[in-house]
C-alpha cells in the first residue's frame, strides 16, 4: 500500500462485507450516517455470510450456541428479517450503490471495480479471502477492520477467543489486506474493555459500533497521506479457527455467556 503526497479533496471507498442483520450491521448503522464529505461512498457488495448450505450453518451455530441460545437467536434473526433489517437497504437509505456478484474474485466484478476506480476497498467481515487481482485495484489498498489483535488473535471470532484467553481488553485493528489472512500491516487501533463475566453478544456489538470511527481515521490518514502502517510482531502470530465443543465448555466455565 502507498501513500500519496497530494490531499484530494475526497476518497472513493467501495466496501465489502457480509449479510448480518445482528452484529455487522451495527457497524454500519453508526458508519453510513456519519461519513463525511471527504468520502465518496461508490459501492457496496454485500456477500452471503457463509458460502455452504444453510443446513450446515445451522448445525454449526447449535453447537456453538447451545440450544436455548440458538432459539434466541434465531428469534432475533426472524425479527430483524420481518422488519426488513438489511445492510443493502440501509446502504439503499444513505444513497449507497448495491453491487451484486456470486464472489468477489470473479472477472465480471474485477471489471466493475476497475470502472468504479475505488482509491480503497473497505473490508467489514468480508466472507471471502481476496485475490491479487482485488488486492491490486485501489489505488491506495485494501484495508480491513478484525475485532482483535493482531497478529495474536488471526482467523475465526476473535472476539470469542480473546474472552477465553482472559484478555483485558479485546482490541479492534484496522490493517492493509494481503493475499495472506490478516497478516497485513497495522494502520489503528482501538481497546475495548471486557468484564470478568462478559457476554459475547455485548462484546462483538460495541466493538462493531466503536470500529466505524476507528475506519473514519484510518481512512481519512490514508486521504491526506499521514498513515503510518506498523509491521507486525511475528513473535505472537497466532491463528484461530471456529471454536469446538470444548472451547465452548471452557468459554461458559470461565463464567462468560453467549447472549
Amino acid at each position: 500500500m502507498t501513500t500519496e503526497v497530494s490531499c484530494p479533496d475526497r476518497i472513493r471507498v467501495l466496501i465489502i462485507t457480509e449479510d448480518d442483520p445482528l452484529y455487522v450491521i451495527r457497524f454500519f448503522e453508526q458508519f453510513f450516517p456519519a461519513v463525511p464529505g471527504t468520502i465518496e461512498l461508490v459501492g457496496i457488495t454485500v456477500s452471503a455470510a457463509f458460502h455452504e448450505p444453510m443446513t450446515a450453518t445451522a448445525r454449526r451455530m447449535l453447537r456453538f450456541y447451545g440450544p436455548v441460545d440458538f432459539v434466541r437467536l434465531c428469534t432475533r434473526f426472524a425479527m430483524a428479517k420481518a422488519a426488513r433489517r438489511s445492510i443493502p437497504r440501509l446502504a439503499g437509505l444513505h444513497g449507497v450503490p448495491v453491487i451484486e456478484t456470486p464472489s468477489v474474485n470473479d472477472e465480471p466484478y474485477l471489471e466493475q471495480v476497475r470502472r468504479l476506480a475505488p482509491d480503497v476497498i473497505m473490508s467489514v467481515a468480508a466472507p471471502e479471502i481476496f485475490r491479487a487481482p482485488l488486492l491490486s485495484i485501489p489505488r491506495l489498498g485494501c484495508i480491513n477492520i478484525h475485532s482483535g489483535r493482531l497478529p495474536a488473535y488471526r482467523g475465526m471470532m476473535p472476539t470469542f477467543w480473546q474472552l477465553l484467553h482472559g484478555e483485558s481488553h479485546a482490541v479492534v485493528t484496522v490493517h492493509e489486506m494481503v493475499e495472506q489472512l490478516d497478516m497485513g500491516r497495522i494502520l489503528g487501533t482501538l481497546e475495548f474493555p471486557l468484564r470478568d463475566r462478559d457476554r459475547l453478544d455485548r462484546v462483538i456489538t460495541e466493538t462493531k459500533r466503536a470500529g466505524a470511527q476507528l475506519m473514519f481515521d484510518v481512512i481519512e490518514q490514508l486521504r491526506t497521506g499521514t498513515a503510518s502502517p506498523r509491521d507486525l510482531d511475528l513473535s505472537e502470530a497466532g491463528y484461530h479457527s471456529f471454536p469446538q465443543p470444548d472451547d465452548v465448555r471452557a468459554f461458559r466455565h470461565r463464567g462468560h455467556r453467549m447472549l
